[in-house]
């Protein structure tokens, strides 16, 4: 008699395509983030300034793909796992903070703002990057709960091959 049975598909494969996005508009964004941190930033050059707008764009793309990749199922009510729901009530509030510093940042460094002010253009990315960090870390637990401890996260920058 022939294995009738078909292979599992992937546990919920939506949860995952979104946190997939999610996941590349991160690493997109941590690609800019280290090529920025390796320029001069207190004397910014036309090339600075473009790739500081590159990342301020791919920095705002990573904040929706994770508001509404991970957060808006949980803030509508429609997640009922109770392991999600817990972990997403732990770290929204440093979610929210890091969100509401990188909206800051991209305001104060905006391309049309008549004139920016750079003098304060490292400190500021670099506490965006410390921000980021621990955002990421967070987004990390919030994925394994959403999706399953066997998703392949990408490891982080600092963890050594």
């Amino acid at each position: 008699m022939p294995n009738s049975k078909k292979p599992a598909a992937a546990p919920r494969p939506r949860s995952r395509k979104l946190v997939e996005d999610m996941l590349q508009e991160r690493q997109q964004m941590l690609v800019l983030l280290w090529e920025l941190s390796k320029l001069d930033l207190q004397h910014p050059d036309e090339q600075t300034r473009e790739m500081l707008e590159d990342f301020q764009e791919i920095l705002v793309d990573y904040i929706a793909a994770a508001h509404f990749g991970l957060y808006q199922r949980v803030a509508e009510g429609n997640e009922r796992r109770q392991a999600v729901l817990d972990v997403a009530r732990e770290i929204y509030p440093r979610i929210a903070a890091s969100t509401d510093l990188a909206v800051e940042f991209t305001e104060k460094y905006d391309a049309t703002a008549e004139r920016r002010d750079t003098a304060a253009l490292a400190s500021d990315l670099s506490r965006l990057a410390e921000e980021l960090t621990t955002r990421i870390d967070l987004e990390d637990r919030l994925i394994l709960a959403l999706v399953g401890g066997d998703f392949p996260l990408p490891r982080s920058p600092a963890t050594p091959a």
